[in-house]
């Protein structure tokens, strides 16, 4: 299980307007403030937000390449010292693939996955293969990992962090190179080889395709904060704010007025249709999204985001309801 209690993180920075003057002096950009979390074992869990919110940060104070300024980390009890306290950084149980992958360019991609593997392993060869599989690399595994493509070296990078059997595994961004039609048979074999291995798993992302169908948890951050920690569909169907609906679609803020409702709501655009009665709306803008249309439709100076099977053209008066 790993824990995280009341972690806080900075980086240094120089301030612009000093940089040049007596005066210069270091300052504190704070990037994660008091983060406290549980990951049991064999669990999923995403972590979502905007670009800067701290995503990738956290999995670099987890893993142990940044030394939390405060404190405590631990995996099944055990504390986990950061980046001031080991020669080799990282932890053992763990491993951790960045946004930019470490391979070995002059060497084969069987040779990158079985790098850390002994020579005297039994089952080395077959778990090389398995690997292979499982990132749809089987027809490369000779091939020289210079001459791949920015979306295989990601697919060589995970199988080389799987080949040690790691407790917990730490993704970021993982699947950002490889080619839309490749990634959903990818994440596929991916997730279900982690649950069959009961291996825990922590994934830094912005795509809600890597989320809501293969995570157990979300976490959402903002600013350095953990701003909401729930399950993944619970949190989807359930957003508290705003931000944390937008990052899975585009959101509807409606007023309790309109519908005549308890609250303010939030709503994706599934979420309201197009009926025979109820607020009467204009059709601004159609976006052709291969199995519906969006429909950008205005109401008393605000857009309403509305999922259609139907296209309408431009000027159109409809009536929107809740679609319940």
């Amino acid at each position: 299980m790993l824990q995280l209690n009341a972690v806080n993180f900075a980086f240094k920075e120089r301030r612009d307007d000093e940089v040049h003057t007596e005066r210069s002096r270091s300052v504190k950009a704070k990037t994660l403030l008091n983060i406290s979390l549980q990951i049991e074992q064999g669990k999923h869990v995403a972590i979502m937000g905007e670009s800067g919110c701290g995503k990738s940060t956290l999995l670099n104070v987890i893993y142990g390449l940044l030394q939390a300024q405060s404190g405590e980390i631990t995996w099944n009890d055990q504390e986990l010292k950061g980046a001031d306290y080991h020669l080799v950084l990282g932890h053992p149980m763990m491993k951790y693939i960045p946004q930019e992958f470490d391979l070995m360019p002059f060497t084969s991609v069987s040779e990158n996955i079985g790098e850390h593997l002994s020579i005297q392993l039994d089952d080395r060869k077959e778990r090389i293969e398995s690997l292979l599989e499982v990132v749809e690399m089987t027809g490369m595994r000779h091939r020289k990992v210079k001459t791949l493509s920015g979306g295989q070296k990601q697919r060589v990078a995970i199988a080389k962090a799987l080949a040690q059997k790691p407790e917990l595994l730490l993704l970021d961004e993982p699947f950002s190179h490889v080619d839309n039609f490749r990634k959903n048979s990818l994440r596929r074999r991916l997730f279900d080889f982690l649950k069959s291995e009961n291996i825990s798993c922590l994934i830094a992302t912005h795509d809600r395709n890597d989320v809501l169908s293969f995570t157990d948890q979300t976490i959402v951050m903002h600013e350095g904060n953990v701003v909401d920690h729930r399950p993944t569909k619970i949190l989807y169907t359930d957003p508290k704010t705003k931000y944390v609906a937008s990052l899975f679609d585009d959101v509807n803020q409606i007023p309790k007025e309109w519908f005549r409702t308890d609250g303010d709501l939030l709503k994706y655009p599934h979420e309201l249709q197009i009926s025979k009665s109820g607020l009467s709306v204009v059709v601004r803008q159609s976006y052709f999204k291969g199995d519906h249309f969006l429909l950008a439709c205005h109401f008393q100076g605000e857009t309403l985001w509305v999922k259609s099977n139907s296209d309408y053209v431009i000027g159109s008066q409809l009536f929107i309801e809740l679609n319940t």
